[in-house]
């Protein structure tokens, strides 16, 4: 979900508090005035005030936070180029086994797969993996790209 979409969703979530909260101090309101004998100096009515207020500016906060999430920009998108008829382009005469399905399964996801998930479909380990990689990359086959703890693998045009 985009942040825009998710402030203005917490924005509409602050104004039914807003709304709740005036309709629970009304509704409080009319009971203290048929319980307190005292009229509008009764310290009920005080304290129903400062309940208010206090749930009025946590509902202002959550609303601040809202707007602050809908006019922030998202931290950055992952784009992943549509790779078309890659085969017809790379050269895979000099490749082993092991490094043509690295290109057949990165030609299969777009051109683009996070390193994690092409070590699950190989079924190899680390090492091996990162053994691997290093040989298509000096081939400039692949480029991986880091992406926090995780790297991202991307063929290359030629």
């Amino acid at each position: 979900m985009e942040n825009k979409n998710v402030g203005m969703l917490i924005m509409g979530i602050a104004i039914v508090m807003v709304i709740l909260v005036l309709l629970f101090n009304s509704v409080l309101r009319d009971k203290i005035g048929l319980i307190c004998s005292h009229g509008p100096t009764c310290e009920m009515y005080t304290d129903v005030n400062v309940q208010t207020w206090i749930s009025l500016s946590i509902v202002a906060i959550v609303f601040i936070i809202g707007l602050v999430i809908m006019f922030t920009k998202p931290r950055e998108k992952i784009i992943i180029k549509k790779v078309q008829e890659k085969k017809k382009k790379l050269d895979l005469s000099g490749l082993d086994k092991d490094e043509r399905k690295v290109i057949d399964i990165l030609q299969q996801e777009s051109g683009g797969m996070f390193q994690a998930s092409l070590m699950e479909k190989l079924e190899i380990g680390k090492v091996k993996m990162t053994r691997l990689l290093d040989k298509l990359e000096a081939k400039q086959l692949i480029e991986r790209k880091r992406r926090g703890m995780n790297n991202i693998l991307i063929l290359k045009d030629n």
